[in-house]
């Protein structure tokens, strides 16, 4: 793993996810890789920790999930914006979307997939069969196998991110995202 990430608890994993941040899906399956950016990623149960994504069926990134069983999630920062508006704008069918994107990787503890730097957070996944889902709705279920973060930005349970170019991000439409931005108290107003 990077000297940037530290384990978290599974039991907490879900909070990596559920402020709903654009992610990115890598896969690998016998040499070939390809990453994706998706917006449709969300924490789905506990115990074990799962996730559900949408992956459409006519991406390479699919076929190569569907042929190895297991994807990766990383949740990038605001600094690699344009990285991520390139992976989810480019087809990796004829080469190496990392390297035309920009994106950086290194490899994860569980999977074959590669886990991209410069991220937040990142989950590592193997797919729960789910045939019909998958077939008609593109929806992948995953159990999450081991779950890392940036301690300078998650840490206790807490999201606490200390500058702008370390917020995560959500995507709009149009090439147009928005930074996560502060926590707050309800007890404070």
């Amino acid at each position: 793993m990077s000297n940037e990430t530290r384990p978290v608890d599974p039991a907490k994993c879900h909070l990596l996810l559920n402020h709903g941040p654009v992610t990115l899906v890598s896969a690998a399956f016998h040499g070939r890789r390809n990453v994706m950016a998706a917006s449709w990623v969300m924490p789905l149960d506990f115990d074990p920790p799962k996730v559900a994504a949408v992956i459409d069926g006519r991406g390479f990134t699919r076929e190569l999930i569907d042929a190895s069983g297991e994807f990766a999630l990383s949740v990038p920062f605001r600094r690699i914006a344009r990285k991520v508006l390139a992976a989810g704008s480019i087809s990796g069918r004829e080469g190496d979307k990392f390297v035309h994107a920009g994106l950086a990787t290194f490899p994860a503890s569980v999977i074959g997939a590669p886990l991209v730097r410069d991220c937040a957070a990142w989950l590592e996944c193997k797919v729960i069969p789910e045939k019909r889902l998958q077939r008609r709705y593109d929806l992948f279920v995953a159990e999450v196998v081991a779950a890392w973060a940036d301690p300078a930005v998650f840490s206790g349970g807490r999201w606490h991110f200390p500058d702008t170019a370390r917020k995560t991000i959500h995507y709009q439409a149009g090439g147009a995202f928005f930074a996560t931005g502060g926590p707050f108290d309800c007890a404070e107003g």
